[in-house]
């Protein structure tokens, strides 16, 4: 890795990055070996953000460099605006990326290119349902954040009141969601005879396969119950676990391209982990992924619990405080000492007893990865990314394990300290009086409780969208009402001294 530091030195400019300047790029940073336009197309994702171009679409793109999957290309997609900002982007360099990867020893990139196009992002998404409509798309792939999937937060069930789930029931042939599109085009291939298409969620969500099927099927059949039978019974929803930490782009990323040699609009870095574990149910069949890397297991529940409790919750432990004493990323969360006893104290209490152990790790050793993963400083996480809708991520990853704790009779003093913090953050200003800018898409719901929250904290648990029954524990209701109270006259480092002793 010091050689390539040494190379990329000595670079005079930056290559700007296209098919047809592959070959002046710096012979240290790997390029694609393969020949770009023999690639055809056979998956459709939609959601073309950081993670998926430094993670499924960087398996993709190492099969193909062993010369296999060459008829397994990427169409990226897209049904908000940001998803037109960057399709802009990556069409501007013929969907190539400068995958950058920072590991606590150095760095190294490689360029990824196993997208091969980006579809018009549209209201009505007529090009994204032609596409996935064609015989050729067998697998259509999603990263549309875990908040996106259109779930009751406390029920867990599909919402069919949402008013974008209301229009496509509505108009199932101008849908404006990547689930009413994902219908809209099974229901053409139905009529045509082209047949089912696997649908594969790559988002932190728990069963994100059964969660996808839950809202396909039951989108389908709010307008053609005969079309939501044939999707449950034909199409396939494999429930899977990703992990890569992978921070947003900024001017600093877009910097460091620019060091390495390469002028990049949108490069990505990324950690020096990568893991992937998926059932293997792909009804129109599938890359080999296990080839590079991936994992097939009919375990997927345990790895994925295992992640989602101790890392996604995880974050939630880190994020809230951080933003409170101003730690800008989470290697500086780690890096606080008030902090990180939170963190491992909660973990190994309160979080790694509901986790059971998969094979060869177990839920301390776990721990103890992400302990090490959190704390690089090369990857600058920001805590603000990380805390972002709250909403979502403290009802997905840190209230199930509350729900367990509770039900198992165990402690939930660590928990009930990082719900008042989460309570404390919403407030909207930070220990040294600095503003928190509005971090959450439902950040007046969240504000508004804060605000209440600060006279009487019960008033943070009344939020029967976020909480439910749980407001009604004792256990749990009169341990927030503690912390908030501490956190709120005495300090958030008060608080987390209070714990850790």
């Amino acid at each position: 890795m010091d050689a390539l530091n040494d190379k990329v030195q000595s670079e005079t400019a930056a290559v700007p990055l296209r098919a047809d300047t592959l070959g002046s790029i710096a012979h240290s940073i790997k390029t694609p070996r393969y020949t770009r336009d023999d690639l055809t197309p056979g998956i459709v994702h939609i959601g073309v953000g950081n993670f998926h171009r430094a993670h499924q679409a960087w398996y993709l793109h190492r099969l193909m460099q062993r010369d296999s999957a060459r008829d397994w290309a990427i169409v990226g997609a897209g049904v908000r605006p940001a998803d037109a900002a960057m399709r802009r982007k990556l069409l501007a360099q013929d969907c190539l990326t400068t995958l950058i990867e920072l590991s606590p020893d150095g760095i190294s990139a490689e360029v990824c290119g196993s997208m091969i196009g980006f579809l018009p992002v549209e209201k009505e998404n007529g090009a994204l349902i032609e596409q996935m409509a064609k015989p050729s798309t067998r697998i259509v792939s999603l990263t549309v954040t875990e908040g996106g999937y259109y779930i009751n937060a406390v029920t867990g069930s599909f919402d069919a009141s949402h008013p974008e789930i209301a229009f496509d029931a509505a108009n199932p042939e101008q849908p404006r969601t990547a689930f009413g599109a994902i219908v809209a085009a099974l229901a053409r291939r139905r009529r045509t005879g082209a047949g089912p298409f696997t649908i594969q969620s790559c988002d932190n969500h728990r069963r994100n396969g059964d969660t996808a099927r839950s809202v396909i099927v039951s989108l389908a059949d709010l307008s053609d119950p005969g079309l939501a039978n044939w999707i449950d019974s034909s199409c396939s929803f494999p429930n899977s676990m990703v992990d890569c930490i992978v921070p947003a782009t900024g001017p600093n990323e877009i910097a460091r391209a620019r060091t390495l040699g390469i002028d990049d609009a949108a490069p990505v870095t990324h950690e020096n982990f990568r893991q992937w574990v998926t059932e293997d149910d792909f009804c129109a069949g599938r890359p080999d992924w296990d080839r590079a890397g991936a994992v097939f297991s009919g375990r997927v529940h345990d790895y994925e619990t295992m992640k989602i409790r101790i890392l996604n919750a995880g974050h939630q432990v880190l994020a809230n405080a951080g933003e409170l004493l101003s730690a800008e990323t989470i290697a500086e969360c780690m890096a606080e000492p008030g902090i990180s006893a939170l963190f491992g104290k909660v973990q190994r209490e309160e979080i790694a007893p509901y986790v059971a152990a998969v094979p060869g790790m177990t839920p301390d050793s776990y721990v103890d990865l992400i302990e090490q993963r959190f704390s690089n400083p090369a990857i600058r996480d920001t805590t603000r990314r990380v805390a972002f809708d709250g909403l979502t991520r403290h009802t997905g990853f840190v209230l199930p394990v509350l729900r367990d704790a509770l039900a198992a009779g165990g402690s939930v003093e660590g928990l009930s300290l990082v719900e008042a913090l989460w309570a404390r953050m919403c407030a909207g200003i930070r220990e040294d009086g600095s503003a928190i800018t509005p971090n959450d898409p439902n950040w007046n719901q969240v504000s508004d409780a804060a605000e209440a929250a600060r006279v009487r904290p019960r008033a943070w648990l009344e939020q029967p969208d976020v909480y439910g029954t749980l407001a009604e524990e004792p256990r749990f209701a009169d341990s927030f009402e503690k912390w908030l109270g501490l956190i709120w006259s005495e300090g958030t480092a008060a608080a987390l001294a209070r714990y850790a002793a």
